[in-house]
């Protein structure tokens, strides 16, 4: 391989890395995260005490009473059904994904 061509692939393997990291899905002590370009999808597992930190803002899940979620996302407080049409918070539109006996799924989206 001739040095023209070293130095043509290495931004492209750096920006597959990138993307990959990006895409990657990650998870804490009562939460697991996955993640595209401009969303990500929070599960919190019902009882937990977890803040998950994505896209730049910080969620936790507060309490689940009947089929409301209460969520803090980006300092503020805020009730969500599953169905119900996203909210946005912050510059970022969050929206209930799921809801069952053991986990909670939000997903939040930039604005």
């Amino acid at each position: 391989m001739t040095n023209r061509r070293i130095i043509r692939a290495v931004p492209a393997a750096l920006l597959g890395a990138v993307l990959a990291l990006s895409l990657a899905a990650c998870s804490g002590e009562g939460y697991d995260t996955a993640c595209g370009l401009d969303q990500c999808t929070v599960t919190f597992d019902r009882g937990a005490s977890a803040t998950a930190s994505v896209l730049g803002v910080e969620a936790k899940l507060v309490e689940v009473q009947g089929q409301v979620a209460t969520f803090e996302v980006a300092g503020e407080q805020i009730q969500l059904t599953v169905g119900q049409a996203a909210t946005e918070v912050g510059g970022f539109l969050v929206q209930l994904e799921s809801l069952t006996d053991t986990q909670a799924a939000i997903q939040i989206s930039v604005a």
